[in-house]
């Protein structure tokens, strides 16, 4: 077991109580999986204060408390070894990078941030270093992987102290190159402290989040401070098109590379053709046919690209391999009816008013003049509320056919949720727009107005495999259910 003045190694510590060189277990911060031995670091969470829980780690045995100087700390056990820090989060996240023998510096780790298009980026980044012959980890939003094994996700970054083990079991495997999603809440909480990036990739902003962050700006720099904090060995690459590329790359050391499709930039593409079939580019000055679909995918591709060139890949066998790709799962995934000719239906992610906008506007532009296009979207609970408006206004506007349904209410009232949606709706967008709570429902609504030539979206959910309600999440995959009511 490591002394615990070797895990606090980079940690900035105000006091002490104790003696630092106890040597100690595992490091806890859920006061209930405290065992005999172990330190314990209080970390004030969104939802509880970890602060509050010191006294049940004690009970549990642990050998030593980690604390942020502006809590205050009442311990009457003297033989118990305390330790005030700046910031606990923080000091959690290098702790846990101390115990697993920093496996960050042994791969090249590559994060990318935005609100939409981080998991279909370290998704195709990951298929195509994979291609190029690499063995690769993963961790996002619909899957962690090492190598080509999965290990489930359960948040989009994972919590300090399982992220730096599961770098460490990717570093023992034998992998070279690790993609992750870096969200805001990430950043915020300091999850990835201790975590050394080769590069970091920004993707876009728009409204989300603001349930958490409060306002776009402290999310924007959320997103920032993730650059800020980047080394002058690592590469920063941003979107040029983005009207926040450049402030977030504003203050770090990192080396500064752009991409884009409209702006000048390091790494170029021009969208030649973007049909059902895929994109045509010119990428990098190079001709290219790729599988994916619509101009936020082209924006994936050419990031994707960039990182391979920053990290030595050649171009012409990484554009190769790029064009055989397919993305995540649940993002711009197509399915044919099979009586109803061109009739198609789309599952996507697409659960922010931009990224529904994104979608639709691409339908818009692949779809035949006579095809409708029918969406299907809800909004979740306990998330952001100024967005549900803005969700079903974005829908009406783009579509010819929208249906409101419940999507992860999570503990709020699906029929509030759907009233604030309804909100949005003016004019003409209400005669188009209907209401059905059963998401099931709604879906076999929508496929039974769907004639052939059209075009049914169901948008929010993704690759999600269930309906968050309650506190249960109950069994429900949107595209297990739209091929069920098309086979019908």
């Amino acid at each position: 077991m490591p002394t615990l003045t070797q895990l606090l190694h980079n940690v900035q510590v105000l006091d002490t109580h104790g003696d630092l060189a106890v040597e100690v277990g595992p490091i806890r911060f859920d006061s209930r999986q405290v065992q005999p031995g172990d330190v314990f670091v209080a970390v004030r969470g969104a939802q509880t204060d970890g602060h509050q829980f010191i006294d049940i780690a004690i009970k549990n045995g642990a050998a030593a408390v980690i604390y942020k100087s502006t809590d205050q700390l009442l311990v009457t056990n003297h033989q118990l070894t305390i330790i005030q820090v700046r910031d606990s989060a923080e000091a959690l996240g290098q702790m846990a990078a101390n115990y697993y023998s920093h496996p960050s510096n042994e791969l090249q780790l590559v994060g990318v941030t935005g609100t939409n298009g981080k998991t279909t980026t370290v998704t195709l980044l990951h298929q195509l270093f994979t291609r190029l012959g690499y063995r690769c980890g993963l961790i996002g939003t619909v899957e962690n992987r090492i190598g080509t094994t999965v290990v489930p996700s359960t948040h989009t970054t994972p919590d300090a102290v399982r992220l730096q083990a599961l770098l460490r079991e990717m570093a023992d495997a034998g992998c070279s190159h690790v993609f992750m999603e870096v969200s805001s809440h990430a950043v915020h909480q300091r999850r990835i402290a201790g975590a050394v990036f080769m590069g970091a990739v920004f993707s876009n902003l728009t409204h989300d989040h603001l349930d958490y962050h409060g306002t776009f700006a402290a999310y924007r720099d959320a997103k920032k401070k993730f650059f800020d904090d980047l080394s002058a060995t690592a590469f920063a690459l941003t979107n040029v098109d983005d009207r926040n590329g450049a402030f977030l790359l504003q203050n770090t050391l990192a080396t500064k590379y752009t991409y884009g499709l409209k702006k000048p930039a390091d790494y170029k593409s021009k969208i030649l053709e973007n049909s059902l079939n895929g994109l045509y580019l010119q990428l990098d000055g190079e001709a290219f046919h790729a599988r994916m679909i619509g101009e936020f995918n082209a924006y994936n591709l050419t990031a994707t690209y960039a990182v391979a060139r920053l990290l030595g890949m050649d171009k012409l066998p990484t554009l190769t391999a790029l064009s055989d790709l397919r993305g995540a799962e649940g993002r711009f995934e197509s399915i044919a009816h099979p009586t109803k000719p061109n009739c198609v239906g789309i599952i996507d992610y697409a659960h922010t008013p931009d990224a529904l906008e994104k979608v639709l506007e691409t339908i818009q532009k692949l779809k035949k003049k006579t095809s409708k296009v029918i969406t299907v979207v809800g909004c979740g609970g306990d998330r952001d509320k100024t967005k549900r408006p803005l969700m079903a206004h974005a829908a009406a506007r783009l579509s010819d056919q929208v249906i409101l349904t419940s999507d992860n209410p999570r503990t709020e009232d699906p029929a509030a949720i759907l009233h604030e949606m309804e909100a949005g709706l003016q004019g003409d967008d209400i005669r188009k727009a209907l209401t059905i709570e059963n998401r099931e429902q709604a879906i076999k609504t929508a496929v039974r107005f769907a004639q052939a030539g059209d075009i049914v979206l169901v948008a929010g959910k993704g690759h999600e495999k269930y309906q968050d309600i309650k506190g249960i999440k109950h069994p429900f995959d949107d595209k297990k259910v739209l091929e069920k009511y098309f086979q019908e």
